[in-house]
C-alpha cells in the first residue's frame, strides 16, 4: 500500500524539521561542549572535583555540589557544565517541535485521528517534561 499524496508531503515535512532540529542540537551541543574545554566560562562544580564527586550517590552528590534538580540547571546555563544542559534540552524536543509542525497539516487536511494522535503525543511530552507525568 503506497502513501497518498498528503501522507508523503506530512512525512516530508516532519523529516525537514526533524533534521534541521537535530543539526541545530547538534552544533549548539559542540559549541557548548567547546565554551565548556576552553574554560571561556566558570564551570558550577569545579573539573578537578568530578572524579571525587562521580562516585557519590546522588544525594550525596547533590547535597555536597549543591547542585540544582529538575529545572534548576535553567538559572546555571552561565556556566560552563550547565550550559551543555541547552543542547540536550534542545535534543529532548526535537520530537515535540516535529509533532507541533504537522499537527497544522493534518487539522488542514481534516485528518482528525492522526491530528489527535499528535496533539495528545505532543500533551504527553510536555507533561513529561514540566514534571506533571510525576505528580
Amino acid at each position: 500500500m503506497g502513501l497518498n499524496e498528503h501522507d508523503a508531503q506530512v512525512q516530508a515535512l516532519y523529516a525537514r524539521w526533524l533534521d534541521a532540529a537535530t543539526r541545530v542540537g547538534f552544533a549548539v551541543s559542540l559549541l557548548s561542549f567547546l565554551v565548556y574545554l576552553s574554560g571561556a566560562l566558570p564551570p558550577y562544580v569545579p573539573l578537578e572535583s568530578l572524579p571525587q564527586l562521580w562516585r557519590l550517590p546522588v544525594a550525596r552528590y547533590l547535597a555536597v555540589t549543591g547542585a540544582p534538580t529538575g529545572w534548576g540547571w535553567l538559572a546555571l546555563l552561565g556556566r560552563g557544565d550547565y550550559l551543555n544542559f541547552a543542547g540536550i534540552a534542545l535534543f529532548a524536543l526535537v520530537t515535540t517541535l516535529c509533532y507541533l509542525r504537522i499537527l497544522p497539516a493534518l487539522l488542514a487536511r481534516r485528518d482528525r485521528w492522526f491530528a489527535l494522535i499528535a496533539a495528545l503525543e505532543i500533551g504527553v511530552l510536555l507533561a513529561a517534561a514540566t514534571g506533571l507525568a510525576l505528580a
